[in-house]
């Protein structure tokens, strides 16, 4: 049986559960990565680490369409984000209260954050938070 696809989410549709030593991680992605679920998973596990998956989908805010997988409730520490089942992409720091935003490997947001939609913005060269 196929899960269906969700479509595109606006601003505001997206819960995430933070508080002392659990963050969110909001990893952006291009359009041609659109319905792709990418996994992460604690740093130093290996490839059989517990792992939890996203899909890349369309996050409508403001006039302006990103690309985002959203994890929306993840233990403080340092994470892997996979390429595929044993290829390790990139490593993020998920800090307890906080939204991380990062992006694909490879991948710049280039337009300014939208108005009230702070959750999916990030500039040029920004670090992750």
């Amino acid at each position: 049986m196929r899960e269906p696809v969700p479509g595109p989410s606006a601003s505001g549709s997206v819960i995430l559960d933070l508080g002392p030593g659990v963050g969110a991680l909001v990893l952006h992605a291009p359009p041609e990565m659109d319905g792709r679920e990418i996994e992460v998973s604690p740093l130093g596990g290996g490839t059989r680490a517990h792992r939890t998956h996203s899909r890349v989908r369309p996050r409508k805010t403001g006039g302006e369409t990103q690309y985002a997988a959203v994890y929306p409730q993840l233990a403080a520490g340092d994470y892997t984000i996979w390429e595929d089942d044993v290829t390790p992409a990139a490593a993020v720091t998920i800090e307890g209260g906080q939204v991380t935003t990062t992006c694909w490997p490879g991948t710049a947001i280039n337009h300014p954050p939208p108005p009230g939609g702070p959750l999916l913005a990030a500039g040029p060269g920004s670090p992750p938070r």
